[in-house]
């Protein structure tokens, strides 16, 4: 017995196989892509605080995860983005200014975005925990791509009206993709 060939079977079964393969790559492209950012902070000169930061954006704004070691023990700091990505600078006077957009910059006494806020070193002088920034992004005007990243050694006051005098950096980085 001899069969023959069907070339309009033959053409419908090759279409749903494209058909098949076509949709199963769509999973790829129309999955939830995370935008993250990483930045490793190294002591600045004669400190010896370091640490990590990872930055994923949410729905609700921007989650910072951080981890240090080497801090002073029980004690607290700022945590900020800056405008630019210099981490050679020693002192506060010498940093880039906290980022912050022009418009929000004019303002007196208002927070800047790049203060993401304070942390807090354990007895043993490590930190772990998140900050959830809703101001600042990972990309957009809002970006902190490629800023500097620094552990200062003093506080924010959250109530304060001038400008946050929060010391040097103890540990600098910068944020990248």
């Amino acid at each position: 017995m001899r069969h023959r060939f069907d070339g309009r079977a033959f053409r419908a079964l090759i279409a749903t196989a494209a058909c098949s393969v076509a949709l199963s790559g769509c999973g790829l492209i129309f999955q939830n892509h995370e935008k993250r950012a990483d930045a490793m902070l190294q002591p600045t000169p004669g400190n010896a605080t370091r640490g990590t930061v990872t930055m994923i954006e949410r729905a609700d704004g921007v989650q910072v995860s951080y981890s240090f070691t080497d801090m002073p023990p029980n004690s607290d700091h700022a945590l900020t983005v800056h405008e630019r990505s210099d981490c050679i600078a020693v002192n506060e006077q010498d940093t880039s200014p906290v980022f912050a957009l022009p418009s929000e910059r004019r303002k007196p006494s208002s927070r800047l975005e790049g203060e993401l806020g304070n942390i807090h070193a354990d007895p043993t002088g490590a930190a772990t925990g998140f900050i959830v920034a809703t101001d600042v992004s990972l990309d957009g005007v809002r970006s902190v791509i490629s800023r500097a990243i620094m552990l200062h050694r003093e506080a924010m006051d959250p109530y304060a009206l001038a400008p946050h005098n929060v010391g040097p950096a103890l540990a600098c980085g910068v944020i990248r993709r």
